[in-house]
């Protein structure tokens, strides 16, 4: 399988990093323009305009959500850039993030941020991608918590005066940020490419994936295992639905895997297969963190010769009935699916479980038992329909308020009372 060309693929902007190791060590931060942005047809501003109210209509979802004319038309593995730490700090909501969040005027703690890592980055080892995803004071991911992977840990509440230790401690020297204390992260964590004002595509694909990835994991039971929120631009707008899942591999080794072309009937299996049996799904598989683009396509191939495939089109074949094999192979055994021309699929099934323990095989059986049900969320999301764009109107201005920008009104009021109880009881005395 040969690598997607340079045009074909959508880079991200590296920043090189001279290192004394044998590669050099950037902060990838992702930088490309995509021609959706300058068309006034697609350029929306703001996620809440088409992207998130329009997901479910027909016109739009044909020009840019799951049934586009250049949806799946593109090689998916090693469109991954090299780098070995992901960074995310949670801010706000996709609704109110502008093109460039890491530069925006009003968005102090994201543009400090990156400048601080940018300042910094000769000094650091590891490859490092800084990406925005969803905040939410008051819930588990408040705005200013930040999450580093493969270290598996979250700092909470970084404020914009706290930028540069963070960066000098935590990413330049590898250490901890003393004003916090790490917490440990435990489960899988996914991202979702929701960065509607910078590509309609994935404005439009991102929030319909969020929504069917949260239906999944409360129909399962998953609440406190699998966490999924939107996440800003992470390159390879063309791949639309992007999502990346971070999770420890059965050896205990923490890995981030890239998936692109991501439809909602894709999100079952990603959880079944990906999440619970900790197998790679080749047909939509981009890359993973840590390795190259060459090493990605070799381990592609590594995959494919371990599961007594010849080529990608029979692990495309075979993902299209994965969902027939893997139930046929629960109920009946081998003999059935050999019935249907193809044991190689059950016979490595087995092996896998095999080496399963009992508290993942109780949590496989479970998906499996729900995947009829699972099959009519799509519909109702699908269906559903967004609030009224005055009502959204407020939202958005309402979270583009920062926190020091509440004190600092609240501040105003304050003194504007004061004055008149003064002035009040001056005219008294009079």
């Amino acid at each position: 399988m040969m690598m997607a060309s340079n045009r074909e693929r959508e880079e991200a902007l590296t920043f090189t990093i001279p290192s004394s190791s044998s590669h050099s060590s950037p902060i990838t931060v992702s930088d490309q323009l995509d021609s959706y942005l300058t068309d006034p047809r697609s350029a929306s501003g703001s996620f809440q305009n088409e992207g998130l109210l329009s997901a479910g209509d027909v016109a739009v979802d044909s020009e840019f959500g799951f049934s586009r004319p250049d949806f799946r038309q593109s090689p998916l593995v090693g469109t991954v850039e090299l780098y070995e730490r992901h960074v995310f700090l949670c801010y706000k909501n996709p609704r109110v993030w502008p093109p460039r969040i890491e530069a925006a005027e009003f968005d102090r703690l994201p543009r400090l941020l990156y400048a601080a890592v940018m300042a910094r980055k000769s000094h650091m080892k590891k490859e490092t991608r800084l990406t925005i995803c969803e905040g939410h004071d008051g819930t588990e991911t408040s705005n200013g918590d930040v999450l580093i992977f493969p270290d598996m840990i979250r700092y909470r509440r970084l404020t914009h005066f706290d930028v540069e230790t963070f960066v000098e401690e935590v990413l330049v020297k590898d250490g901890e940020w003393l004003p916090g204390t790490p917490e440990a992260l435990k489960g899988s964590y996914v991202f979702v490419c929701s960065h509607g004002s910078r590509d309609r595509r994935c404005g439009v694909c991102g929030p319909v994936l969020v929504s069917r990835f949260r239906e999944e994991i409360e129909l399962h039971g998953l609440q406190g295992k699998v966490f999924v929120s939107p996440c800003s631009h992470i390159g390879g707008h063309k791949y639309a639905g992007n999502v990346i899942i971070f999770g420890s591999s059965m050896n205990g080794e923490v890995t981030g895997h890239w998936y692109g072309y991501v439809a909602p009937e894709d999100v079952p299996l990603l959880l079944q297969q990906h999440i619970i049996k900790g197998e790679v799904i080749d047909l939509l598989w981009r890359g993973q963190m840590g390795l190259s683009e060459s090493e990605q396509i070799k381990k592609q191939e590594q995959r494919f010769l371990l599961n007594g495939l010849r080529s990608f089109e029979e692990s495309t074949a075979l993902y299209r009935s994965q969902d027939n094999y893997v139930s046929c192979c629960q109920s009946n055994g081998v003999s059935c699916c050999q019935a249907n021309g193809d044991s190689s699929f059950c016979q490595n099934h087995v092996l896998v479980e095999k080496r399963k323990d009992p508290d993942v095989i109780e949590t496989e059986a479970k998906l499996s038992a729900d995947n009829k049900t699972s099959e009519t969320v799509i519909s109702r999301i699908n269906s559903g329909k967004g609030a009224s764009r005055k009502f959204h109107s407020l939202t958005t201005w309402f979270d583009g308020w920062e926190q020091e920008d509440t004190y600092a009104a609240l501040a105003v009021v304050c003194a504007v009372v004061s004055v008149a109880i003064a002035y009040n009881c001056y005219k008294q005395l009079r």
